[in-house]
């Protein structure tokens, strides 16, 4: 098998990922913490106001239809009809529109401040196309990297260090917060709690390069005891596989051109400018949600990723032969 033919066949997982995605919980009225949940209510509030003002510029254009229709096409210049374009012109969208903006401001002073310190904190870079997640446990020794997937505690309070490596990128997964800009040269924080356990995606909401769309995360909320099972088992270094074809691919991810950008830690892969790959086979999607992670579709990424995502830096991997491929694959997937 060629590289170039692995892609070919691709389609088939990279459809059933799309489907995957628009069954993903990601929606600003199904809020799973408390500043969603805020944000669900200033939303209802939001259409209620327009509903009304709506309602009452019909009953006004109805009235006007039939004054006119009546033949009567005088204009009221007395004082009664001043007050009622006074009124219905001025005041009441006014009263509307102070109404909506104190109720804002309220809603968003309450998402900026938190009751408890923060207990977990991560720190997010956005690059085109993915995500660099850095768990900033106090123990310097105790961080580790992940990519695109997140995992929090339930009812705890996560507190996110957004910055951008490269462009202007913007977080948001709306079923548990509003979005957040991150600014390169800046850094942003943003605190949010998940009420219960689930996984939710989220996405890029600010335009930042042709993979734009392709630029998706997961945040997995579970309860404590599975939050620190989970921490344990990321901080912990590579597993060396042990049956023939994973031993040779972890020889071809160590020493060849995967360790110039990629970290397995335990090994002598130590690059900084691609995602850290030291439990890549845990993660529940490949290419920043692009990609359900199976094994076929990690061969495929690997042969070829410029056709399924293109525009991404990581190159097309012509050198490698059929045999080669499988044997990265089942490696990497085997990194759990």
């Amino acid at each position: 098998m060629r590289p170039t033919d692995i892609p070919r066949v691709a389609w088939v997982p990279a459809c059933a990922a799309l489907l995957a995605a628009c069954h993903a919980p990601m929606s600003a009225l199904g809020p799973a913490g408390p500043g969603a949940a805020r944000i669900t209510g200033l939303t209802w509030g939001l259409m209620a106001a327009a509903a009304l003002v709506a309602s009452v510029v019909g009953v006004l254009f109805l009235g006007a239809i039939r004054r006119n229709g009546a033949g009567d096409s005088t204009v009221d210049l007395t004082p009664r009809g001043n007050r009622f374009v006074t009124v219905g012109g001025v005041m009441l969208p006014a009263a509307v529109l102070l109404a909506v903006f104190l109720v804002g401001l309220g809603v968003l002073h309450r998402m900026s401040t938190t009751t408890s310190l923060p207990e977990v904190t991560f720190e997010l870079t956005g690059h085109q196309w993915w995500w660099d997640v850095e768990y900033l446990d106090p123990v310097i020794a105790r961080r580790f990297h992940a990519a695109n997937e997140i995992h929090v505690p339930v009812g705890r309070v996560v507190h996110l260090r957004l910055v951008s490596a490269d462009v202007i990128h913007s977080f948001w997964v709306p079923s548990l917060q509003g979005k957040l800009d991150l600014v390169p040269g800046d850094t942003n924080d943003m605190r949010f709690v998940a009420s219960e356990p689930g996984s939710w995606r989220g996405q890029c909401a600010e335009y930042c390069g042709a993979q734009h769309a392709h630029m998706a995360f997961t945040i997995v909320a579970e309860d404590d005891a599975s939050f620190q099972h989970w921490l344990a088992d990321q901080q912990a270094p590579a597993i060396q596989s042990s049956d023939s074809l994973s031993t040779i691919g972890r020889a071809l991810v160590v020493t060849g051109p995967c360790a110039l950008c990629h970290t397995v830690r335990g090994t002598m892969a130590r690059g900084q400018v691609a995602p850290d790959l030291t439990h890549v086979g845990s993660r529940t999607t490949l290419a920043a949600g692009l990609l359900p992670n199976q094994l076929g579709t990690m061969e495929a990424w690997v042969a070829n990723p410029q056709s399924l995502k293109p525009g991404v830096r990581m190159p097309t991997m012509t050198q490698f032969s059929g045999v080669e491929l499988r044997a990265i694959a089942a490696y990497l997937e085997g990194l759990r």
